[in-house]
């Protein structure tokens, strides 16, 4: 915003209450210096109180109506004019200095008709354009207050054996806090002991609650659904996920977007072009064509104030304050207004495969069974064995045979780099990769031409062998996210197209890809080639965003145009990317570009209303149109409503519907494993 000359470190709120008094005084003084002015005359002459002659009672009077309410703007143009700079407040000093200091001429010095009413009522103008424009952008920021409103003003922690309530800004980290059904976590930390259902949404978006327990992550200002629990805080005060997501739109709404910067230099020409105009009126009413000092002058004034750049100044920044604070509202946070504006702009999107399209963890995708067993029965038998294991492969065995009756297992040996051995109901049970059932001496039967098949469409395939005999096979897999197909038929609908990068072989990349529609893929890449990829793609002219984990995939996040950072919920100041998507939802980098888009438009409207606000404005304070001309009060109401219209423009983005926001498919939790040579 502009530096409007208010106090160092005043708030947003606090300048809108300055701002609001300081009209409201010019207001009140400004009503009597306009009824005992010429112009208000022509209701009544009224008597001059303490019988002051007229004009030095409007000098006391007008004083009182700028000296103090119009302070900011004479300390912001001193400001500019000693770094050498033009700024709005240069043209407001120059049009009610003006006028008041003739006026002040006139009435001590010289003969001469006296401004007061001119300069009074044209600054009541500015004011309450300030005024509404420092509300606008206060509004703006309500994301930023909603957010710093999650955290409870208190938390429950132990200490010296006894549960003590102390204010959240006094918690330590190390400190144990009781955690009760209903009740806020305050800050984040680890869980120690208990259980519960833990409502994240006002931090990730996520509707669905979070399982939580023993050694699980807590973050602060989410809401405890259901038991009771205890945890330790890892992270206070400005460490905190709340703390660090409210830095980074602050700091996405204080930056300037390329087309700001544009705007701010034309907004500086303008300044320029508006005090050669203003002069240039002088000149050509009152020594050119022989017009009266007054006439001259009150056309210089309406030049100097029709011309302040404020709404080209607030085009820009408006709307990337709304489109950021909406963007924060859906989970997804720009860390400056130059990614929201380039976002708009991607031709290539490349996603990382594991972890942003895939779930990162292993699943069931398939079971084979061999002639005469079901499906049943191979699970039940897997499982069996599984139940003794900790490996990846393992729980998700586990998690598909769900509530299928398991057989309790014994004698369970695991076998490094095969799987493992175990005796299930009086029968020796192996579940492993084929080295095991060949040193098993197990034959593939009719199951070899699966087992090939499975294998070949890369993925991991376990065997599951009873007594000697082959039962069945099970393929597991990285299984793509529920919203990953769906992310990426948007974007293609939306003309970017979509490319995978990943470390895996051709044929498990190919196979993730031809399940989401994906016809660019980038296989076989080592973590240290993916910058060059994207690189790459950049040389072909492609503006590229990358969506990665903000880890491994830091250098290529770094070299795209816009990088995503996917799966932060708590980790959210990824230095790497420009934008951090809270859900680990990668449909919502179709809500980022879309919002990007949006805010775009909003911010290319504002412009050409501001530029062509001051086409037309120019001429006609200037006196071209005579003998139709402007007063100085009529081009300061103007001024204001121009920029009101640009605020109110970029407000209506609150509403706008954008449908990459709407549609908000619920995701699954992500969770990383490593393997084993359990399968083939």
């Amino acid at each position: 915003m502009h530096d409007m000359g208010h106090a160092p470190g005043m708030s947003m709120d606090a300048m809108v209450r300055d701002m609001r008094n300081r009209f409201l005084v010019a207001l009140a003084f400004a009503i009597p210096v306009f009824l005992y002015s010429p112009m208000g005359a022509m209701f009544g002459a009224l008597p001059v109180p303490l019988g002051l002659p007229r004009n030095v009672f409007l000098f006391v009077v007008g004083t009182a109506a700028i000296a103090w309410p119009g302070w900011p703007f004479f300390v912001a143009a001193w400001r500019a004019a000693r770094n050498g700079v033009l700024n709005m407040a240069t043209l407001v000093v120059l049009s009610v200095g003006t006028g008041y200091l003739f006026s002040v001429g006139a009435t001590f010095f010289f003969d001469g008709d006296v401004f007061y009413e001119a300069a009074a009522v044209l600054l009541v103008f500015i004011l309450l354009g300030h005024w509404l424009e420092m509300r606008a952008r206060a509004g703006a920021s309500d994301a930023i207050r909603a957010l710093m409103d999650l955290a409870p003003p208190s938390a429950t922690v132990l200490r010296d054996g006894r549960e003590q309530e102390v204010p959240t800004a006094g918690v330590r980290v190390g400190d144990l806090i009781v955690v009760r059904p209903g009740g806020k976590v305050p800050v984040d930390g680890e869980v120690v002991d208990g259980a519960s259902q833990v409502d994240e949404s006002m931090l990730t978006g996520e509707s669905m609650p979070v399982a939580k327990q023993a050694g699980d992550a807590v973050v602060g200002a989410s809401i405890n659904r259901s038991g009771s629990f205890r945890y330790r805080a890892t992270k206070v005060g400005a460490d905190t996920a709340l703390a660090q997501i409210v830095k980074l739109v602050q700091e996405a709404q204080n930056s300037k977007a390329p087309g700001q910067l544009l705007a701010d230099r034309a907004a500086q020409w303008l300044v320029l072009a508006a005090i050669v105009a203003g002069a240039a009126t002088f000149a050509v009413w009152h020594w050119g064509l022989g017009q009266p000092l007054l006439f001259a002058l009150t056309l210089t004034i309406t030049v100097f104030v029709i011309a302040c750049p404020d709404a080209l100044g607030l085009a820009t920044p408006m709307a990337v304050m709304v489109g950021t604070g909406r963007g924060a509202a859906h989970g997804i946070l720009f860390k400056s207004a130059a990614a929201l504006e380039t976002a708009s702009r991607l031709s290539v999107v490349v996603f990382d495969k594991t972890g942003t399209l895939t779930m990162g963890r292993p699943e069931v995708v398939e079971v084979v069974a061999a002639p005469g067993r079901t499906e049943m029965d191979v699970l039940a038998v897997s499982a069996a064995i599984e139940r003794h294991s900790e490996h990846p492969l393992a729980h998700a065995i586990l998690a598909r045979a769900g509530g299928i009756d398991v057989s309790s297992a014994t004698a369970f040996t695991n076998i490094d780099g095969q799987g493992a051995r175990a005796t299930v109901g009086g029968r020796e049970v192996l579940v492993g990769n084929r080295a095991l059932m060949a040193s098993a001496s197990v034959p593939m039967g009719a199951l070899g031409g699966d087992a090939e098949r499975l294998q070949g469409s890369g993925r991991t395939v376990v065997h599951v062998a009873e007594a000697g005999a082959l039962v069945g096979l099970i393929a597991i897999a990285d299984a793509p996210r529920p919203t990953a197909a769906a992310a990426v038929r948007a974007l293609q609908q939306r003309g970017v197209r979509v490319a995978m990068l990943t470390g895996d072989n051709a044929a498990t990349a190919r196979r993730v890809a031809g399940a989401l529609g994906i016809d660019v893929v980038l296989a076989d890449v080592l973590p240290g080639e993916k910058a060059a990829k994207v690189a790459e793609l950049q040389r072909e002219g492609r503006r590229v965003g990358m969506v990665g984990d903000g880890i491994n995939d830091a250098p290529a996040l770094a070299q795209a145009d816009v990088g995503f950072a996917i799966g932060a919920g708590t980790d959210v100041a990824i230095e790497s990317a420009q934008v951090v998507l809270m859900k680990s939802d990668p449909f919502d980098v179709v809500g980022a570009v879309d919002l990007s888009r949006a805010t775009v438009r909003k911010m290319r409207q504002n412009l050409w209303w501001a530029v062509g606000y001051n086409v037309v404005a120019f001429p006609l304070a200037a006196g071209v149109f005579h003998p139709f001309v402007l007063s100085p009060e009529i081009a300061a109401l103007s001024m204001s409503g121009s920029s009101a219209l640009v605020a109110l423009n970029a407000l209506l983005l609150k509403r706008t519907k954008i449908e990459g926001l709407q549609q908000m498919p619920s995701p699954v939790a992500a969770g990383n494993g490593g393997a084993r040579a359990h399968g083939a």
